[in-house]
């Protein structure tokens, strides 16, 4: 019965569109360009920024990737786009995202979506975004260090899947994300087994910066998801609530752009220690366990812990074994002008007022049998 129900949340989820927007080229000198499937023609002409992949993934399929260079970016974002468009359809988009934020971008077809092959499931995205990274790395050297996701209503699926498993990742972009697929059909407000995309337990499980952007009327996915979503997130950033909004015209919005880049300028600014610091304060504090405080006992002599004594010339800690007493103190002296030791032996201290060296406060506390 779940496994029903998540097939038929899944086929809600996906909408390839058919026949895809493009196609997949191999030129003469073994480059792949992307070509039109309406205009027969390449997507971007002259560009020497586009770079067309096609990567294999863990589950046997092979997707298509766009990856687009700026020479002035620092980071690079990471897309995965909404259930109902391609890579032909989001090249306009990328170009403007990639010039107004100063950043590499990488955008990728789901499988089964534009020129990729297999068919669209939650796990095979999955493993479409983890082969995606994987390339980043191999091939461009880019570390999680120096990545930012974005992803755009299911999108937010795959994106938060591996944001889970990146603790150094630079930041996160939500984008009409939903918190789980029932919760989408059903505005359900718990999570059952068979529920795809549980965006709502995985994002507590991110350590970096979170942006959540989503729109006051977007009639597919409810804003409280996106509010949802953020309230849940151990690091959010200041959210867009973009009043009027729906699910896929954020993009128009002059605010949509503008708060954006300054998420992406202050994720540039945050140096390695200060996000050091930041999960350092987010990690529970460690107690102590029971065999680190018994080698911590152990290494004083006589296993007693006294305050340590204020004379310059005795450093040690105080113990009943090994302590400094009174004796060591040259400039000991009693308080008490009735002061008379008790037993000659030890120069216990005076019986009446308890002197003690007004110098270390060091106390005598040998046993003696006439004291």
């Amino acid at each position: 019965m779940g496994c029903l129900i998540s097939q038929l949340a899944a086929k809600f989820a996906f909408f390839p569109p058919t026949p895809p927007t493009y196609q997949v080229k191999k030129r003469d000198d073994g480059k792949l360009v992307a070509v039109s499937t309406t205009s027969s023609q390449p997507i971007a002409i002259d560009d020497s920024s586009l770079d067309v992949l096609s990567i294999q993934t863990k589950r046997g399929n092979k997707i298509v990737a766009f990856y687009l260079r700026n020479p002035y970016a620092r980071l690079t974002l990471l897309y995965s786009h909404g259930n109902a468009a391609d890579l032909g359809q989001l090249y306009d988009l990328f170009v403007q995202l990639k010039a107004n934020l100063r950043v590499n971008l990488i955008g990728y077809d789901y499988s089964g979506y534009g020129a990729s092959t297999g068919k669209p499931s939650e796990y095979d995205t999955y493993a479409d975004i983890e082969a995606v990274y994987e390339c980043l790395q191999t091939e461009y050297g880019i570390s999680q260090e120096d990545l930012i996701l974005y992803g755009q209503s299911v999108g937010s699926g795959p994106t938060l899947h591996l944001a889970a498993k990146l603790p150094r990742l630079r930041g996160v972009v939500l984008h009409s994300a939903i918190l789980s697929g029932l919760r989408v059909l059903c505005h359900v407000k718990f999570t059952l087994c068979c529920d795809i995309y549980k965006n709502a337990n995985k994002i507590r499980k991110v350590k970096s910066p979170v942006l959540v952007i989503h729109g006051t009327e977007d009639d597919v996915v409810n804003w409280l998801h996106g509010d949802g979503l953020w309230k849940k997130s151990r690091e959010p950033y200041e959210p867009l609530w973009i009043k009027g909004g729906g699910h896929c015209n954020l993009e128009l919005y002059p605010d949509y752009i503008r708060h954006l880049c300054r998420f992406v300028q202050e994720m540039e600014n945050m140096n390695t220690e200060i996000r050091l610091r930041k999960i350092k304060q987010t990690l529970p504090l460690q107690k102590r366990s029971k065999s680190a405080s018994k080698n911590s006992t152990n290494s004083c002599c006589c296993k007693i812990h006294l305050r340590r004594p204020k004379c310059p010339e005795c450093l040690n800690p105080s113990c009943i074994k090994c302590c400094c007493w009174w004796p060591k103190c040259p400039k000991w002296r009693p308080k008490c002008p009735a002061w008379k030791p008790s037993c000659s032996m030890c120069w216990c201290r005076c019986k009446k007022c308890s002197c003690r060296c007004t110098m270390c406060s060091c106390l005598c506390a040998a046993k003696c049998s006439c004291w």
